[in-house]
């Protein structure tokens, strides 16, 4: 497996994003509850961002996720947000997921950021239990999406 940059316009990152966010409103607990919206491929050009994708060895795209910068929550932090983490089923287990967010996290660390946040939904549980294992601390909420239960901040 491996990562490279991407547009999350472009035809294999739109395809996993669209994938994701069916799956999301298919099992959010709320049904039609789930508010989609793609990102804003502005928001992933450096220095406000990066979007990637994970490909397996076969070079199909098989993840995507991004990191936007944020407003810095004080004087001489550098804040960016991880959004769109998401694995194709069948590529699950193969360690994809952890590539791809210590890949997010060294992107960040390059562009300056000195802390990373997230949020998620409970639901989520496996999600949850990636973000523990690689250090990231709940916090409170940093923002108003309603489509969270769950914030997460990394200090890097």
């Amino acid at each position: 497996m491996r990562t490279r940059r991407a547009d999350p316009s472009e035809p294999a990152a739109h395809a996993l994003l669209r994938d994701y966010f069916e799956y999301r409103a298919s099992a959010f607990p709320v049904a039609g509850g789930y508010t989609v919206t793609y990102p804003d491929p502005a928001a992933f050009v450096p220095p406000a961002g990066v979007f990637l994708l994970l490909e397996d060895d076969e070079g199909r795209a098989v993840g995507c996720g991004g990191i936007r910068m944020l407003p810095s929550p004080a004087e001489g932090a550098v804040r960016y947000e991880v959004k769109h983490v998401w694995t194709d089923p069948a590529a699950r287990g193969s360690g994809g997921a952890t590539l791809l967010l210590t890949e997010l996290e060294s992107e960040a660390r390059a562009l300056g950021a000195t802390e990373l946040v997230l949020d998620t939904h409970h639901t989520l549980e496996s999600a949850r239990r990636l973000y523990a294992r690689l250090g990231y601390l709940p916090t409170e909420p940093y923002n108003t999406n309603p489509n969270a239960t769950r914030w997460y901040r990394k200090p890097i």
